[in-house]
């Protein structure tokens, strides 16, 4: 497999964290269609990792979130889309604002879910499904009151 571009592209997802759920919307019109995302897209040219996780949040669901860090990172190969990715996958807590679908050409909408394998949508998309694999589990990774994150 050849990537158009003949290198990864560096894309990022936020997990958003509320009262032990994620949110995730279903994908549309664009690879990985009909399957379950968190919110994210590209880094940008120039753009920190918290400024995109912020940037791509607001945009796609208009929410606001806080207490960003930095969970994991994934390697995901498309074979079919001929595209390969690494993705940055953020954490943060969700902090106010509706959830709303604000990119509807690009997605079907969002929705809560505990990270629990018998209770996420199907199908996930590839990034989620690699998170799977490394056994990753943000419940409980949310911010208590008084804790201090850098």
């Amino acid at each position: 497999m050849r990537s158009p571009h003949n290198r990864p592209m560096v894309g990022l997802g936020v997990c958003v964290l509320k009262n032990g759920k994620v949110l995730l919307g279903k994908r549309k019109n664009v690879h990985g269609d009909d399957s379950w995302s968190f919110p994210g897209g590209h880094l940008e040219q120039g753009e920190n990792w918290e400024g995109c996780a912020r940037r791509e949040t607001l945009e796609e669901a208009g929410i606001e979130i806080s207490n960003l860090r930095f969970a994991t990172v994934t390697n995901d190969i498309f074979p079919d889309d001929e595209k390969h990715y690494v993705t940055i996958i953020m954490l943060a807590d969700y902090l106010s604002g509706k959830v709303q679908n604000l990119e509807p050409h690009k997605c079907h909408g969002w929705q809560w879910f505990p990270w629990k394998e018998e209770q996420l949508p199907s199908p996930l998309f590839l990034p989620l499904q690699n998170l799977q694999k490394q056994d990753f589990h943000p419940i409980g990774m949310e911010r208590a009151e008084g804790d201090l994150w850098l």
